[in-house]
């Protein structure tokens, strides 16, 4: 069974990854960029999970716990910067 469904979990999480990609590339503005690009960081931690899971090694789920925090403190940076126009205020 694990030999099914580790394939086609794989190819719908790359064509996911493709569409996001596609809406980073041609958003009709930053804040849709913005999304897709948090988008894109949790369909490759997916990616990275599921194929873990397919080559039976838990180096990659360590991994993926690394990209799924700088992806957040990325996502945070992003959303602050374009509310104020700045990321660290200085007083």
């Amino acid at each position: 069974m694990l030999d099914i469904v580790i394939p086609i979990s794989l190819t719908m999480l790359a064509i996911a990854f493709a569409l996001t990609l596609a809406r980073l590339l041609i958003g009709p503005g930053l804040p849709d960029r913005i999304v897709a690009l948090d988008t894109l960081n949790i369909n490759a931690i997916a990616l990275i999970v599921v194929f873990g899971i397919r080559i039976r090694s838990a180096m990659f789920f360590e991994a993926a716990l690394l990209i799924a925090l700088m992806g957040f403190i990325g996502t945070v940076a992003l959303t602050k910067y374009l509310q104020r126009g700045d990321i660290i205020e200085l007083q």
